[in-house]
């Protein structure tokens, strides 16, 4: 499959991580849902300061361009389920909770800037040959963010129309997610599934590959994160 092509964007998990960005072990420390409309990676830049020879005459005698600096990306999702688990997780405001012990709402308290989670986007991908990769049933464009803080919401109103809640945040790098507590991409060439066969770089924020191993199903609750040794 030489050349991709993204279609729809399909489902996205996020899954708590420490101060550290090491994934946290436990029952209620992932969530996956399909209910979004967009998620946009905006790329957090700075200009270089670029230098000029410049000769008393005024020619210029030579000019070398500044090296930007890449600070990561800042994170905008569009959401529609007011879900608490979610919210939890990403911003860490506190879950509501009813008289059988499951969430039913959320406090908005003050921003905690050492919470953060990892970010995984899963898009369709067009093509004749997708069913033919590694023995799988389809194909997906793969986005990995395995450290996002600051998790924040944005403005909310409430009207005679649709109502969507905003999501921003902003990437890290480095952090310990290693090759992640996941099964999301094949390993042989009997298309095995199993985690990232390398863990990203200590200057990298996202990572994008193509896969055939199926996201997981959306569930309108907790998911476990089960560490083994792959994290």
């Amino acid at each position: 499959m030489p050349c991709p092509l993204i279609a729809n964007a399909d489902v996205i998990r996020v899954t708590r991580v420490d101060r550290c960005g090491r994934p946290v072990c436990g029952e209620d420390n992932g969530f996956v849902f399909d209910c979004f409309a967009t998620l946009a990676m905006n790329p957090n830049t700075e200009d270089g300061d670029d230098i000029a020879y410049t000769a008393a005459n005024g020619r210029q005698c030579g000019f070398k361009r500044g090296c930007p600096s890449f600070n990561g990306y800042d994170i905008e999702l569009s959401f529609f389920s007011v879900s608490p688990e979610f919210i939890e997780i990403t911003t860490g405001n506190p879950p509501v909770y009813g008289f059988d012990g499951k969430p039913i709402g959320y406090d908005d308290c003050s921003l905690k800037c050492d919470s953060g989670f990892a970010l995984e986007l899963w898009a369709e991908v067009l093509g004749e040959d997708v069913c033919d990769a590694d023995g799988g049933d389809g194909a997906w464009i793969y986005f990995l963010m395995p450290w996002v803080t600051n998790g924040m919401l944005g403005d909310l109103e409430i009207g005679n129309e649709a109502v969507s809640l905003t999501l921003t945040g902003a990437t890290r790098a480095g952090g310990g997610w290693a090759r992640g507590p996941y099964d999301v991409m094949p390993t042989n060439l009997a298309g095995t599934p199993g985690p990232l066969l390398t863990p990203l770089g200590p200057t990298c924020h996202r990572r994008t590959l193509v896969t055939s191993v199926a996201p997981p199903e959306p569930v309108c609750d907790y998911t476990p994160v089960l560490c083994g040794t792959s994290a």
